[in-house]
């Protein structure tokens, strides 16, 4: 497993209840900036829109190889690949206890590109001059 990019706030900016392994949706030349390292996580955030799952706020640099017609958004809004139990489980509780869904890291398992996200609670000035 290699890491390819970490939200190093999230777990200062948030208190992390569970964690979730999401597949993502990508394209041809997304995929070889991936694998570049090519990938900027902070600020970046999920949400539930319908049935799916996505993120937002995300930057993929292009691929200079690329041709000029794949030359797309880099922060565009990308699917994450969830079952739909844990989309559910995810929906209640962000919709009934406050849970915010944010990406942790970014990372290759075996030849697939992975997302973890985790349901996390907000934390408190007080509380962060405590973590620092």
């Amino acid at each position: 497993m290699k890491i390819i990019a970490v939200n190093k706030s999230a777990s200062f900016e948030y208190y992390i209840e569970e964690k979730f392994e999401a597949g993502i949706v990508l394209e041809g030349n997304e995929i070889k900036s991936i694998r570049k390292n090519a990938v900027n996580m902070n600020d970046s955030f999920c949400f539930i829109r319908g049935n799916s799952v996505s993120v937002k706020n995300m930057h993929i640099a292009l691929y200079d190889k690329s041709d000029a017609f794949s030359t797309k958004d880099t922060r565009r809004d990308r699917r994450l690949l969830l079952h739909k139990h844990e989309i559910a489980k995810i929906a209640g509780k962000i919709n009934r206890q406050g849970y915010t869904l944010v990406p942790l890291k970014m990372y290759l398992k075996d030849a697939l590109v992975k997302m973890e996200i985790a349901l996390c609670k907000g934390k408190h000035t007080y509380d962060k001059k405590q973590s620092i």
